[in-house]
């Protein structure tokens, strides 16, 4: 399989599976920053949000001191410490603000 740029469409040979994304190759990685307030966090959210290419990237921001209700889904994700960012599977730790224990309380 290749992409044509001169024709904006991908040539496939058969039997390939077409992965979606490749399909619309405009497609946006969710990525997930997770964090608890503390001026590390706040740091971190400030630069990450500078960085992050939004063309590519969907950024949410989580305040986990004002929505533990997501704690559990950073755990599941992978977080152990915040602030962390999650790109798809993977988690990076940024820094050390709070482990997970102190966040819980």
């Amino acid at each position: 399989m290749y992409y044509s740029e001169s024709t904006d469409i991908f040539i496939v040979s058969f039997p390939y599976y077409i992965c979606p994304e490749l399909l619309n190759p405009n497609t946006m990685t969710k990525a997930v920053f997770y964090h608890a307030g503390c001026p590390v966090c706040i740091n971190a959210e400030n630069r990450i949000t500078e960085i992050v290419d939004r063309n590519k990237y969907d950024v949410e921001i989580v305040h986990l001191g004002e929505h533990k209700g997501r704690i559990a889904e950073a755990e599941a994700a992978g977080v152990k410490s915040v602030p962390a960012l999650v790109l798809g599977h993977d988690v990076l730790h940024i820094n050390h603000g709070a482990s997970m224990a102190e966040v819980k309380g």
